[in-house]
C-alpha cells in the first residue's frame, strides 16, 4: 500500500494543526493513506477537544504574550508547542486502519520508536500512549474520527520550553507553578537532552520513513498537496479559527447553567482516570442526573460519543452502579470508545460530583 508523505516543513501555528483536519476530510475509501509533517514557525496553545480552555489554560498569560490559543479534534490535554517539535499526522482512510483505538496506538507508535532508538534513545511504548525513555515521557499521540479518515497524530520531540508551558497552563498558585515547571523537567525528556544536539531533521525522517515502510507494510512517497486538499486545508484554518469552535465547552457549560431550576444543584469533580482527566459539571435533581456536562483530557471515538453518553446518562440515579451500568450501556450500543475510561471511571466521577464529600 502506498503511503503519501506530505512535508510542509515550517509553517503558521494555525497550518501545523489544519494539515491534518483538511487532509481528513478529503480522504474517501479508496484513498490513498497520507503521512503528514509539519513544525510551527511560530508558539502556541493547542487544548484537547473535549478540555474547558478557562479551566486549564491560563488565558491572561496567553494573551499577554502573543500565544494564540486552538482547540484541536482531538483528545488528550493542553499543550504549549513551537519549532521544537516536528508532527507528524498519520492519516488513513477508515477501512484501511485499525477499528479500535488501543490498535492504532501501538501500530502508529512502533515507528517512532525504532527511529529513536536508531539514534540511541531507548524509547518503548509505555500504554495507553505515550513514548517513554527509561520512565520520562518523550511524547504523547493521539486519535481522532474525522471526516471517513482515522487519524494518529503525534510529534518527534526535538527539545521542549518546560518553563513556558509551566505558565501557560491554569493553576491554583504560584507555588504549585514553580512545581509543576519542577515536575516537568523531571518527568520530560528531548532528544536534546538525550543526545546532546537536535538530530538533522533530513536523516531524521529518512530514519522514520524507513521505519513507516517496514513496520506499516506500505511504500512511502513523496508527494505535493492537492488543489483541493489544499483547500479543505484552508478551510480548516477558518474553523480552527473561530471563536465559536475554540470556546464551544464554555457554550455547552452556559447553556447547562440556564437551566438551573429551585430544585436542581450544579456541582462540580474532576476525577483522574488512566486515560485521562474526567471533569463532571452536574445538574442534579431528586437524586438524578438532571444535566450533564463531561469534559477533559481523555480521548473519544466517535468525535460527539462524550455529548450522546452524557445525554444518555439523564435520569439515571447518581449512585456508582446505575451510573456504572447505564455508561457502559450507552458506550456499547453507541459504539464509543474512551481508551483508558472505563464506564466505572464515568460513574466515579459524576458521583464525586453529586456528593462531594463521599
Amino acid at each position: 500500500m502506498r503511503l503519501r508523505v506530505l512535508d510542509f516543513g515550517l509553517v503558521p501555528a494555525l497550518r501545523s494543526q489544519a494539515v491534518y483536519h483538511g487532509l481528513a476530510e478529503t480522504m474517501t475509501p479508496d484513498s490513498d493513506p497520507i503521512l503528514s509533517l509539519a513544525s510551527p514557525r511560530t508558539p502556541y496553545v493547542c487544548v484537547g477537544m473535549h478540555q474547558d480552555i478557562d479551566k486549564e489554560v491560563d488565558r491572561e498569560f496567553c494573551e499577554a504574550n502573543g500565544l494564540p490559543v486552538y482547540r484541536r479534534h482531538v483528545g488528550g490535554g493542553a499543550v504549549y508547542l513551537d519549532h521544537n517539535q516536528l508532527f507528524t499526522h498519520f492519516i488513513y482512510p477508515a477501512g484501511k486502519a485499525p477499528q479500535r483505538a488501543e490498535h492504532l496506538y501501538p501500530m502508529f507508535i512502533e515507528p517512532v520508536l525504532r527511529t529513536y532508538r536508531d539514534f540511541g534513545i531507548p524509547a518503548s511504548y509505555r500504554p495507553i500512549n505515550d513514548i517513554h525513555v527509561d520512565g520520562r515521557k518523550i511524547g504523547g499521540t493521539g486519535a481522532a474520527s474525522i471526516g471517513n479518515a482515522t487519524v494518529m497524530v503525534g510529534s518527534f520531540m526535538l527539545d521542549f520550553d518546560t518553563a513556558t508551558m509551566s505558565r501557560c497552563l491554569k493553576v491554583p498558585s504560584e507555588k504549585f507553578r514553580d512545581k509543576l515547571r519542577q515536575t516537568l523537567d523531571d518527568y520530560m525528556t528531548t532528544m536534546v537532552k538525550q543526545l546532546g544536539a537536535p538530530p538533522d531533521r533530513a536523516d531524521l525522517l529518512a530514519h522514520f520513513l524507513r521505519h513507516c515502510a517496514d513496520a506499516l507494510e506500505v511504500e512511502p512517497v513523496l508527494d505535493t498537496p492537492t488543489a483541493a486538499e489544499m483547500a479543505a486545508i484552508e478551510r480548516a484554518e477558518a474553523e480552527l479559527a473561530d471563536p465559536d469552535w475554540t470556546h464551544v465547552q464554555h457554550r455547552k457549560l452556559v447553556a447547562l447553567g440556564v437551566k438551573i431550576a429551585a430544585d436542581t444543584h450544579m456541582t462540580e469533580s474532576a476525577s483522574k482516570a488512566p486515560g485521562g482527566m474526567i471533569r463532571v459539571t452536574l445538574l442534579e435533581r431528586e437524586g438524578k442526573v438532571a444535566d450533564l456536562l463531561l469534559s477533559g483530557d481523555f480521548t473519544c471515538l466517535p468525535p460527539g460519543g462524550v455529548d450522546l453518553l452524557a445525554a444518555d446518562l439523564r435520569g439515571c440515579a447518581t449512585e456508582a452502579g446505575a451510573l456504572a451500568a447505564a455508561a457502559a450501556a450507552s458506550m456499547t450500543r453507541r459504539g464509543i470508545e474512551m481508551p483508558g475510561v472505563s464506564a466505572e471511571d464515568i460513574a466515579r466521577a459524576i458521583v464525586a460530583a453529586a456528593h462531594p464529600a463521599a
